[in-house]
């Protein structure tokens, strides 16, 4: 028998009564006026379409990008009583680069802080005092890059390089829903995807090399907010 399952419902069945409980308490609307902040963990997923390393040697050299985790800070401000605007920050995320193509195989070949800040317009469906709320919304993402060094493994096959990759703004589509716990609390979570491409340059020595890559990642973030 498993004996971490008394733990378990030592932990779950308090919770499930609580969440139980603050169900039924009154519902305060989410209407005009309101700010609310979010606090959370986000998972930034990117789906990598790379292009090729220009330069010399090393000819077919593409990357790949790691998913990478952060907590996450949202504040947002309802407008009227359907339309809000949230922005939507974190903790940097740290992604590992992996080599792929002709050098498939080697793993990491050097990693890379990113920082998305994004500000979006919402439409939130329902009435303002519903407990379950649906929302979209297009937000503008300022995608930056900082701290990108090269691994050992990148090192022996070019030599001593300086990475770099470049910021650029981005569009990012989002639906999310929150669930009201009692006139205060709230749980919210979202799907969103960046349409993002950018450029790496690699300086080995004074031999530049650039490659061009879609990320476009996908994030799911969950979190509990505060309405005040």
């Amino acid at each position: 028998m498993n004996k971490s399952l008394p733990a378990m419902s030592t932990f779950i069945i308090p919770f499930v009564a609580a969440v139980a409980l603050a169900s039924a308490l009154p519902v305060a609307a989410q209407s005009a006026g309101q700010w609310a902040v979010v606090v959370g963990e986000n998972r930034i997923s990117p789906k990598v379409e790379s292009g090729d390393l220009s330069g010399p040697g090393l000819g077919g050299v593409k990357i790949d990008v790691k998913s990478a985790y952060a907590p996450i800070v949202g504040i947002s401000y309802m407008i009227t009583d359907n339309i809000s605007t949230e922005l939507k920050l974190g903790a940097p995320y740290r992604h590992d680069l992996i080599g792929k193509g002709t050098i498939n195989g080697v793993g990491k070949i050097g990693d890379v802080q990113s920082f998305p800040p994004t500000l979006y317009a919402q439409y939130r469906f329902l009435a303002p005092a519903s407990r379950f709320r649906p929302y979209v919304g297009l937000g503008v993402t300022y995608a930056y890059f900082r701290d990108a060094e090269a691994s050992p493994t990148l090192v022996a096959l070019l030599g001593p390089t300086t990475v770099k990759v470049d910021a650029k703004f981005a569009a990012t589509p989002q639906i999310g829903m929150t669930y009201t716990i009692n006139d205060k609390w709230f749980i919210e979570s979202n799907l969103s995807k960046t349409y993002l491409k950018t450029r790496t340059t690699l300086n080995s020595s004074g031999t530049v090399r650039t490659i061009d890559t879609r990320l476009d990642p996908v994030a799911f973030s969950i979190g509990v907010g505060y309405k005040f």
